[in-house]
């Protein structure tokens, strides 16, 4: 079943493109009982949910990355507000993501598996900024990447793409999680670059301002009020040695 999963996300990424805005998605598995998610309630928020808290009798998170065009991220070099391209990618693919999820839950069913759909984003509490489902560390512990210094996860495909996730009964092998880093910083201390790229000090090298980052999202929203939901910046990992790769394994 995990080959007819990671082939149904491949191909209805690439069906369902209008324009090309996506690059083949990266897909893995992590058992829904592995204690990793019970850290989570410390590490992001004590509302965080288990699997089991979505799903009864979950067995399995099918977590995958869906990489952006290099023409994508490169339209977002440079200036203050996020490109218009950079934007409208953000929207088309939070709205693909969710066609995505509830397609391949419908297929699940077909299969003989339940499965509980999340939404790829405004999932979080408005005020704290945290969510109750963290696509990013839920991606860690399926073993789609490592964190960056940008505490974004840094795939075998970079940062610059989306990440979606779903529940399932299905009993799946689970991936294992890659050993080294995949960010510079922290391998060798040789790259700072998504830092200085922050026009705003929201990031810095020892935190991240997550409201003052927060803000300047609503700022691109407005300014970009006709596509959607457009709370995006993204000028830290655009364009950086871990946009497109895993910069650690080409210093290896």
């Amino acid at each position: 079943m995990k080959d007819q999963i990671k082939d149904f996300i491949k191909e209805f990424v690439d069906q369902y493109q209008r324009e090309l805005l996506w690059k083949e998605p990266l897909i893995a598995f992590a058992k829904a009982s592995d204690p990793l998610f019970y850290k989570l309630k410390s590490i992001v928020s004590s509302t965080h949910a288990l699997p089991t808290d979505l799903l009864k009798g979950a067995e399995t998170v099918i977590s995958y990355f869906i990489p952006f065009v290099r023409e994508i991220p490169l339209s977002n070099v440079g200036g203050k507000t996020s490109s218009r391209q950079w934007a409208s990618a953000y929207e088309i693919t939070n709205e693909m993501i969710c066609s995505l999820n509830n397609e391949l839950s419908e297929e699940l069913t077909k299969w003989g598996a339940d499965s509980a759909v999340l939404p790829p984003t405004h999932n979080f509490d408005a005020e704290l900024l945290v969510s109750d489902w963290s696509h990013k560390h839920v991606a860690y512990i399926a073993g789609l990447g490592k964190f960056g210094l940008h505490h974004l996860l840094i795939t075998e495909k970079g940062c610059c793409g989306r990440l979606g996730s779903l529940v399932t009964t299905a009993k799946l092998e689970k991936t294992e999680r890659p050993s080294g880093e995949f960010c510079l910083y922290t391998y060798d201390g040789s790259c700072k670059m998504c830092v200085e790229k922050c026009e705003f000090s929201a990031l810095n090298l020892d935190s991240l301002n997550k409201h003052k980052c927060h803000e300047i999202c609503i700022q691109n929203n407005e300014l970009y009020s006709d596509l959607g939901e457009t709370d995006v910046c993204g000028k830290c990992i655009c364009v950086v040695p871990c946009s497109f790769t895993n910069p650690v394994k080409k210093e290896r």
